[in-house]
């Protein structure tokens, strides 16, 4: 035992220095304000030695605050209205009890950059200046105007159900995107949406803020916020960003992105530069090219072994029951099923389970591809002519040798194409997998989307469209070498 204890004590060191050099995971919701905190975040720490993940655009904020508390990321940008009237909105929470509540779950503040960014209702400025509207209480008059709020502000306690019942709104608002609401108002298809008060676009677009003439909203303030895994030095580090934004500035380095189009890496490391607190040679990004080549690399990774997953479940599955017609039924009925289940809400329920990152990326991924498979196996075996069954039976082949010598040869087009339909799908999927962190070619779109940024989308578009085509054309020449003509047709 006590040469146990000393072997315990001599690893101890080496165990913290593991640790130690973990890299930072670094992480940020989907909006641009988010992304270029979390990128000045990083860009600090990593000027400062440390090694830093960046997992950005993580979705809404219930998944960035659960990535947060996992210890799947070691921090993030939030806000203090968002906390108190979201993250905690079945407790009586308010901005001086914050830091208390937040020590309950692990997590404080590194740092308050200093700036208020409220929630805010937005306008054409043509269109208000028309209609004579200027305060949100102006829009009572107008009951039959066509409203697009993010889907997060269409169910906060601080959104749209709140709102309304405190200004006496009868609109009947829909679910929009938040990086394409601006340009739908500018279009005329909506007439107004949620916004923030620092969003550099506002100016973009030339929206309006109507004045929340009965103070609605609270405040907004930004927080850095991190958990225990984030070591002393870097919260040192983080705070030495304490009151350098105002709003002014915070909606200057928006603009930048919005207008200038600026990456937020470029914005973030601009800004760092200018508050001497790094060199610009400290932030320099991978290139178009290799950041192609990265992400597509990812995306083989998370949906192959998907399939190769899949293939193994599904495919004996589907040969062990195929002679039972009722439990193959309930087999098609249960991957059916799964299919229904829309990809964003699938992975959600995976991330109190899974965590964010890969595994629930490749889990979704892998329910979804059960059902071409099954459903085209089954096909396959019964379409076989059962006096072939028959023959095999008679000439007094083994149900093992039946299966190998006539069941799986006469079946394989099918499956094969199941498996090829299911690749396809997992490849267009796949995209959504970049809102739990895992990266791929959905990274780049998602983060366009959110940027509003048509070259980012396209970065990721199109090599997902050529990878589908690709594997495509590999299922069909795989067909064409492995069985035989006759069977193809």
């Amino acid at each position: 035992m006590r040469n146990l204890a000393i072997a315990l004590l001599l690893a101890l060191p080496a165990a913290t220095a593991a640790l130690a050099e973990q890299p930072l995971k670094v992480g940020s919701k989907t909006f641009t304000e988010s992304h270029v905190l979390a990128e000045i975040s990083a860009q600090l720490l990593e000027a400062n030695d440390f090694e830093v993940e960046r997992r950005l655009g993580l979705g809404g904020t219930l998944i960035a605050w659960e990535a947060l508390t996992t210890g799947e990321i070691e921090l993030y940008p939030e806000y203090t209205g968002t906390l108190t009237e979201a993250v905690f909105k079945d407790r009586d929470v308010d901005a001086a009890m914050l830091e208390q509540v937040l020590a309950e779950h692990g997590l404080r503040v590194a740092s308050r950059p200093g700036f208020n960014n409220s929630y805010a209702i937005a306008m054409d400025r043509e269109v208000a200046g028309a209609m004579a509207i200027t305060e949100i209480s102006d829009l009572a008059a107008h009951p039959k105007l066509l409203f697009g709020f993010s889907h997060e502000f269409l169910n906060r306690g601080d959104g749209w159900p709140a709102l309304s019942n405190h200004y006496g709104l009868e609109q009947q608002p829909i679910g929009v995107e938040h990086a394409l609401a601006y340009a739908a108002v500018t279009a005329g298809e909506l007439l107004a949406t949620d916004a923030y008060t620092t969003d550099g676009e506002l100016d973009r677009f030339d929206l309006k803020l109507l004045t929340d003439d009965r103070d609605f909203f609270p405040r907004y303030d930004a927080l850095l916020l991190v958990n225990a895994n984030l070591p002393p030095r870097a919260a040192t580090l983080l705070a030495g960003l304490n009151g350098r934004l105002d709003e002014a500035a915070m909606r200057a380095l928006n603009r930048r992105v919005a207008i200038d189009k600026l990456s937020p890496r470029e914005a973030a490391a601009e800004f760092l530069s200018q508050q001497g607190m790094v060199t610009e040679a400290a932030t320099a990004a991978p290139g178009l090219l290799d950041r192609v080549l990265r992400n597509t690399a990812t995306h083989l990774r998370l949906t192959g072994i998907a399939l190769l997953m899949a293939c193994l479940v599904a495919i004996p599955a589907a040969l062990a029951l195929a002679s039972r017609e009722r439990l193959a039924r309930a087999l098609l009925y249960t991957t059916g099923l799964l299919q229904t289940i829309p990809a964003l809400a699938l992975l959600a329920l995976f991330i109190p389970v899974l965590g964010l990152g890969s595994a629930p990326a490749i889990a979704a991924l892998f329910l979804y591809s059960l059902l071409p498979i099954v459903r085209n196996t089954l096909t396959g075996l019964f379409a076989i002519d059962p006096v072939l069954k028959d023959v095999a039976r008679g000439i007094g082949l083994t149900p093992r040798q039946q299966l190998l010598h006539i069941e799986l040869p006469l079946a394989a087009p099918a499956i094969l194409a199941g498996v090829k339909t299911a690749a396809i799908i997992s490849i267009g999927t796949a995209t959504l997998a970049a809102f739990v962190g895992a990266g791929g070619l959905g990274e780049p779109i998602i983060t366009g989307l959110s940027l509003n940024d048509q070259n980012l989308i396209l970065e990721g578009a199109i090599p997902a469209a050529l990878l589908a085509v690709a594997v495509e054309l590999l299922f069909e020449w795989l067909e064409r070498g492995l069985i035989p003509a006759h069977l193809r047709d």
